[in-house]
């Protein structure tokens, strides 16, 4: 938070604002002397000296309002703006045609432009645009004809005004993000820490409680796994800087089956999702994830669907292979498609058994792995031989958007 303050304080804001209050005092006196020097040829002199007064006793009063963007309300750039208006306007009733003809200043004159100013740098470019018109407009009524220097006068205002809105607005921007990036900083170096003291602390005691319960065995040996598994999940969190996915899990006697995986929350719902975060939960004692350094990403729906498709093939490795199988998720990214490798150490699949199964209605494999892909415009072949384990490759183009509503489909009830 120290580091966040400090930001708002390098603010290129302030500066203006501090200029702008200066800029508001020496104007006045500016307008003030110009009425001085001149009064003796003013048709209603106490008509603007009438006008100084007020515009004395406002600029002083409200210093404060354009000391920061909070006291600048939009109540008070209302009325600051009337002010300079309603200077320019009772001009020709107190200053001579002759004058004015002639191009004689404004009673405000540039104190005007502070009003202007003032909502460039609370509003930006827009709010300055808005003020600089009404101001051209007002001036323009006091010429009574848009002469050469009276355009050139209110051109200069509201190409200043617009540019100096628009720094704002670009510097408000930069600052966002430089805090945000503190932010993320600070984060990141928590994680850290944190991830030290974790090292040195529950993860050393859960690796201990592995091994003593492999060597104890039996109910010792589960409460060793499951420290195991435990371990593994934890190092990926605090090393790897994944956000872990939700998940809905149930006890089983091989310890926790994911059924669903959810995408994470993003402030875009259409912006890309990265496949490796949705991978992420299924790496556990029992199963390895090998992946990219990059992001691996994916539009959200086809990246929900490959992660479907990879918690089905090990549903089946967890069903089918026995308590002591391995499996192993590799993920490729490849410049045109997305491959996802999930192999196993079991015995394999019998020749014709899937077709069996199918037969039977048992559509686990044909519906939840390649009927995900075929969707996506990908495809999935399984690769299995007797005795040497189980492999499943999923290749989904990176363009692919996701499956249509009519083949929106939950898991089957049994996986072949």
């Amino acid at each position: 938070m120290a580091r966040r303050e400090r930001v708002m304080r390098m603010s290129v804001e302030q500066p203006l604002w501090r200029a702008l209050t200066a800029y508001r005092v020496l104007t006045m006196v500016y307008a003030i002397g110009l009425f001085t020097t001149a009064h003796e040829h003013f048709t209603r002199p106490w008509l603007a000296v009438g006008y100084y007064v007020v515009l004395v006793a406002w600029t002083l009063a409200t210093l404060p309002r354009v000391a920061n963007a909070a006291a600048c309300t939009k109540r008070f750039l209302t009325l600051d703006l009337t002010v300079a208006l309603t200077g320019i306007l009772l001009t020709p009733l107190a200053d001579t045609s002759e004058r004015i003809t002639a191009g004689g200043p404004t009673l405000p004159s540039i104190w005007t432009a502070g009003s202007v100013l003032a909502f460039a740098i609370k509003g930006g470019w827009r709010w300055a645009a808005v003020a600089s018109t009404l101001v051209a407009a007002a001036n323009l009524v006091e010429r009574g004809s848009p002469a050469r220097d009276t355009v050139h006068n209110v051109m200069l205002v509201w190409v200043a005004a617009i540019a100096i809105g628009y720094v704002v607005e670009v510097a408000r921007a930069s600052e966002r993000t430089l805090a945000r990036a503190l932010e993320i900083e600070a984060a990141t170096r928590e994680r850290e820490r944190l991830a030290r003291d974790i090292h040195d602390s529950v993860l050393q005691v859960l690796a201990m409680v592995q091994r003593r319960g492999a060597v104890l065995g039996g109910e010792a040996a589960e409460l060793g796994r499951m420290a195991g598994e435990q371990e593994i999940a934890l190092r990926t969190l605090v090393s790897g800087g994944l956000v872990p996915v939700s998940r809905v899990s149930e006890d089983a006697a091989d310890g926790a089956v994911v059924r669903a995986v959810d995408e994470p929350a993003s402030q875009d719902p259409d912006a890309p999702a990265d496949l490796r975060t949705l991978l992420a939960p299924y790496a556990g004692a029992r199963v390895s994830l090998a992946e990219p350094g990059a992001p691996v990403e994916l539009a959200p729906a086809a990246a929900r669907e490959v992660a479907a498709a990879v918690g089905a093939a090990l549903d089946n490795v967890r069903a089918h292979a026995g308590e002591d199988a391995r499996a192993w998720i590799l993920v490729e990214d490849e410049p045109d498609e997305v491959i996802v490798t999930v192999r196993d150490d079991g015995p394999g699949i019998p020749e014709g058994r899937l077709a069996q199964a199918e037969g039977e209605g048992r559509m686990g494999v044909a519906l939840s792995i390649r009927g995900r892909l075929r969707d996506l415009g990908g495809s999935a072949e399984l690769i299995s031989v007797p005795g040497q384990g189980t492999e499943v490759e999923l290749k989904v183009p990176k363009d692919a958007t996701g499956v249509t509503p009519a083949h929106a489909r939950g898991k089957a009830a049994g996986h072949d």
